[in-house]
């Protein structure tokens, strides 16, 4: 753990005034910002406050090895301990959470091979905060379960799954495990420090998800057929028994989600769709009056509720379209957040989690042109201080705004985009369209490593939120269904001539650059608008729908894979590009990691494969150990490098 000593003692509790100074102008930073800078993990993330206010853990990325440790930090001494370290190849840091003010959670995910088809399973550790270099033991002891397994030779893939911290019981947790049947999870009660286990509840009912309300008590049963899609959301009543609340179809139907509990154990809330878009309610158990908590006209209320450490009820819910992403009912949370927005302007102020008394606070602040930094606040002193930046090698002035515009389609349709244009250079400018994966996401302002590399190059980028992104209403998320390499195709076409017509993008210098679900819009766009595009640039992308489908075939959702991407063999073949290479005559650059375990590997081998036996301009990067999130430090840096020159020969 020495080689992250250096990194240790730079950190340090800064007064929010005290903010580093750059020392380097926009344009020279635009000119000499190597690419190392854009390509590094952030510093530190994952940032975790302990209940007490006093600790926190984190993450951090070693700059020049493929290491990621787990460390604490006392906030008023400064002390550092270094937990564990992982390689983020074989095991990875997957999450961690602090049972008390000594006890720190701990998930790790492991690779694992059966009958030919590679997957992950998790373990679920505990460690002291301060025992350096000390072994984690496992929460689950298999001597205190064996008692409740049905097939004693079988082990449950995930052995993480948390359903209640019980935070007024700091010895116990309630997780849920399958241990007696696959998909049916069990619930049990674990004691962190013991490790003796008890069951609560037996699986049941199709049962995959469990809800407790505030007071630790389990109440919610949701179930999921994976052949049929249909899904029900019981209550578990005073009589022990299960009482549907609501059913729907995931394939047919607006879905309905459970947000949570209030104090009072009798209220619910819960999300269903107001017209077409997706709003939060709540409602009496007792009557089974619900009541409308909040809505907005324009998008879903997209995240989860916020609750209040001291009086144990929800206070607010994450929303990415409210000021700070987040909207509050109780006016004190208010006013805080307002006060933070006026100390910190111009920026997105989220409060990541309070103290238990509330006292103390942890804050991440973030802007288009702010990569991205933690402070720590006290209500009672009046302070907030700065803990660390996540990107501190990118200076915040050579950033760009994201600019947000709404785009016409050929259809009349109206779709979002975000434009970046870059600090040096004058229109018409290099472009590069970026679509996002999915392709049930979106894109966001806020900073964007892709993006702010991409404008050191002096290129223009468009980001189009095309049909099938998530946020913007049931119908518009809705028209990805079955719809891979259609309208969603013709929305990222029409974005990118939108930035021709408008005067930003020289038309004969524009490269299509997407990972994911974009890698695949980037190759479809070679075979259905070859016209536009000087280059393409696809990671971890599909090329070949029918394999996406079939390799769904060793897992339980097989059947909505199949929905979604299409019922239809030959369909799925007219809309796969590697069907049609033959007619390619675009450049592309296709980068896959070896190890990806959401999109395999082989649809980017097996299009390099067609790309070569018909001599198509073309190079291919595979990435050791690489998954498809480029989590691994070297593999950033071998993609950031690969991109930069294939660009560098094309929009130059």
């Amino acid at each position: 753990m020495k080689r992250f000593a250096k990194g240790v003692i730079m950190l340090c509790l800064c007064i929010v005034s005290a903010a580093p100074v750059s020392l380097a102008t926009a344009n020279e930073e635009a000119k000499l910002t190597p690419i190392e800078v854009f390509s590094r993990l952030p510093q530190f993330y994952s940032v975790a406050l302990s209940p007490s206010g006093n600790r926190i853990a984190m993450e951090r990325n070693s700059e020049s090895e493929d290491l990621a440790a787990l460390m604490t930090l006392d906030i008023e001494t400064g002390k550092v301990f270094y937990l564990l370290r992982a390689d983020n190849k074989k095991v990875k840091i997957n999450w961690y959470r602090w049972a008390n003010d000594e006890d720190l959670l701990v998930s790790a995910k492991y690779e694992i091979s059966e009958a030919g088809t590679k997957y992950f399973k998790t373990r679920l550790y505990v460690m002291k905060y301060n025992e350096q270099g000390g072994d984690p033991e496992q929460v689950i002891d298999w001597r205190h379960i064996k008692r409740y397994q049905e097939n004693s030779k079988r082990a449950p893939q995930f052995q993480d799954e948390i359903i209640d911290m019980l935070p007024d019981d700091p010895d116990h947790i309630l997780m849920a495990i399958d241990i007696a049947r696959p998909l049916e999870p069990s619930v049990f009660k674990v004691n962190v420090k013991t490790r003796k286990i008890s069951r609560l509840e037996k699986g049941k009912k199709r049962i995959r998800d469990w809800v407790t309300d505030r007071q630790g008590n389990l109440r919610i049963g949701i179930t999921l057929n994976y052949e049929t899609g249909d899904r029900d959301i019981y209550l578990l009543n005073e009589e022990d028994e299960y009482e549907k609340l609501f059913s729907y179809n995931v394939s047919d139907d607006k879905p309905i989600s459970i947000a949570g509990f209030a104090a009072d154990p009798n209220i619910l809330y819960f999300k269903r769709y107001l017209g077409d878009y997706r709003a939060l309610y709540k409602m009496d158990l007792t009557t089974r009056e619900e009541t409308l908590v909040y809505a907005d006209d324009e998008y879903d209320v997209d995240g989860s509720l916020i609750y209040s450490p001291v009086t144990k009820d929800a206070i607010g819910v994450r929303h990415a379209n409210a000021k700070g992403g987040r909207y509050y009912w109780e006016p004190r949370y208010e006013a805080l957040q307002e006060n933070l927005n006026n100390v910190l302007k111009d920026r997105k102020n989220y409060l990541v989690r309070f103290s238990q008394n509330e006292d103390v606070y942890l804050l991440y602040s973030e802007s288009d042109t702010h990569p991205g930094r933690y402070y720590v606040g006290n209500q009672r002193e009046g302070t907030l201080k700065f803990l660390f930046d996540q990107y501190p090698d990118i200076v915040p002035e050579s950033l760009s705004d994201h600019t947000r515009v709404d785009i016409t389609m050929r259809d009349k349709a109206t779709i979002e985009g975000y434009l970046t244009l870059p600090k040096h250079g004058e229109a018409p400018y290099p472009t590069v369209i970026f679509p996002h994966g999915g392709p049930g996401g979106r894109d966001y302002a806020g900073f964007d490593y892709w993006t702010a590399y991409f404008n050191s190059r002096g290129y223009a980028v468009m980001r189009p939120n095309f049909r099938g992104s998530t946020g913007y209403g049931y119908s518009f998320s809705e028209a990805q269904m079955q719809s891979w390499g259609m309208a969603m195709q013709d929305d990222i076409a029409d974005a990118t001539q939108w930035m021709i017509d408008q005067g930003y993008t020289d038309k004969t210098k524009v490269c299509i650059v997407g990972a994911s679900y974009g890698g695949f819009a980037a190759l479809a766009a070679t075979v259905k608008s070859p016209e536009m595009y000087t280059c393409a640039v696809s990671f971890a992308g599909v090329s070949d729908l029918d394999r996406l489908v079939f390799r769904a075939r060793a897992f339980v959702n097989k059947k909505l894979v199949k929905k979604q991407i299409g019922e239809d063999q030959d369909d799925r073949e007219r809309r796969s590009p590697i069907n049609f290479v033959e007619n390619i005559k675009t450049p592309i650059l296709l980068i896959h990691g070896e190890e990806d375990r959401v999109v395999h590997v082989e649809q980017s081998r097996n299009m390099a494969e067609e790309l070569e036996d018909h001599d198509k301009v073309f190079e291919y990067v595979e990435l050791p150990f690489g998954n498809h999130h480029l989590s691994i430090q070297s593999n950033r840096m071998k993609t950031f490098e690969a991109m930069d020159n294939f660009l560098s020969k094309y929009l130059h």
